[in-house]
């Protein structure tokens, strides 16, 4: 599909696209607002579904919105415009995240991140085994290049290195399972079979627990009574990368957001599939500890990549909610967790006033 046009499909083929990017613990803790007049995608933070204890600064946060911004930017080259993104543009607004001005393209300019587009609807986190086969080299040079394209930093490390990063986000897992309070949050984002939660992880899209030990996959639900897959050996040899910028304010956790979801989708197009291990970054000392040796290094998250063992390995998806024009109380209405019903998990927007243009809410959309 090619179009310059501002209809309603080229609006949800872009919101679409928008909420199909990766949210720690699928919190999908953004929003959108239109101005049709400048062609401008408005893309901020909902704090009502942010993770105090997880996530105190709003980091990932900030890198989930990213990735979101970064699928915008791929829908709208998809759809023949140059999409042009500040990110925090204004002082005096600081849930207003990005804005995404959508214009013609320059006769010379190529759309480079059109070919993506497929990917976004393919991509999702796999939490299952993967079969140990390595990534070829040339796969892995077009994922550091893809951060790199995105001004962050994919460091590969060899079977040393990567021990060593495992073993620091096994500390951190131990932590959080001794917690209270951290796993209390993560759980009330945990849905049950059959229920009809547009946010969250359902239990069937977690995956098992390593049974030899090594994997420190998140143990999302502990001691809970609740059905689980039985405990499986993962690859032996596994392969991650660490995904870091030169500074740590907000503008370069949006990066790293954007950069998180460019590497993903082009894993995505060779057919390599990603879980993310957040765990160590949740705990300031182990964040530093992951940076290792490097110098003005500010870790984000590290990617467990490799290839699944058949067509229905990937484990199960998580629920989007579908974005739509709604009106109604501010953020100020409440926090939010799965399982609420369709009327009260509506995304209601905030009445700024008619130059902020069309903000939208969501409700049911198809599971990614």
């Amino acid at each position: 599909m090619q179009t310059r046009e501002f209809d309603a499909a080229a609006v949800h083929t872009l919101l679409a696209a928008a909420v199909a990017a990766p949210s720690i613990h699928n919190t999908q803790p953004w929003r959108f607002g239109l101005d049709p007049d400048s062609g401008t995608v408005q893309v901020r933070a909902d704090r009502r579904r942010q993770l105090p204890r997880a996530d105190p600064l709003r980091r990932a946060q900030h890198m989930s919105v990213g990735a979101a911004v970064f699928n915008l930017r791929v829908a709208a080259e998809h759809l023949g415009w140059d999409p042009v993104v500040r990110l925090r543009p204004a002082v005096d607004d600081p849930d207003l995240l990005a804005t995404v001005q959508l214009s013609c393209p320059a006769a010379d300019r190529h759309l480079s991140l059109s070919g993506l587009y497929d990917a976004v609807e393919r991509r999702h986190t796999s939490r299952m085994p993967f079969t140990g086969r390595p990534v070829p080299d040339p796969v892995v040079t077009e994922m550091i290049g893809a951060a790199r394209a995105e001004g962050a930093h994919l460091d590969v490390p060899d079977i040393m290195g990567t021990r060593r990063l495992l073993h620091l986000t096994e500390a951190a897992e131990t932590r959080n399972a001794a917690d209270p309070a951290g796993t209390g949050e993560m759980r009330a984002w945990v849905t049950s079979p059959g229920e009809r939660a547009l946010y969250g992880i359902p239990l069937n899209a977690l995956g098992p627990r390593d049974a030899s030990g090594r994997m420190p996959v998140r143990d999302f639900t502990g001691v809970l009574p609740v059905p689980r897959l039985p405990a499986v050996r993962f690859e032996r040899h596994a392969q991650v990368a660490l995904l870091w910028t030169s500074h740590d304010r907000p503008e370069d956790w949006l990066r790293a957001g954007q950069a998180l979801e460019r590497v993903l989708l082009t894993a995505t197009r060779y057919g390599v599939r990603t879980s993310m291990l957040h765990q160590a970054m949740e705990w300031p000392d182990l964040r530093v500890a992951m940076a290792g040796t490097r110098r003005r290094c500010s870790p984000h998250l590290l990617i467990r990549f490799g290839y699944g063992s058949g067509s229905g390995s990937g484990g199960g998806r998580t629920p989007r909610a579908s974005a739509r024009p709604v009106a109604g109380p501010g953020p100020g209405a409440g926090a939010r967790r799965p399982g609420r019903g369709r009327d009260q998990a509506q995304n209601r927007g905030q009445d700024r006033g008619q130059d902020r243009g069309q903000e939208w809410g969501q409700e049911w959309g198809r599971a990614r």
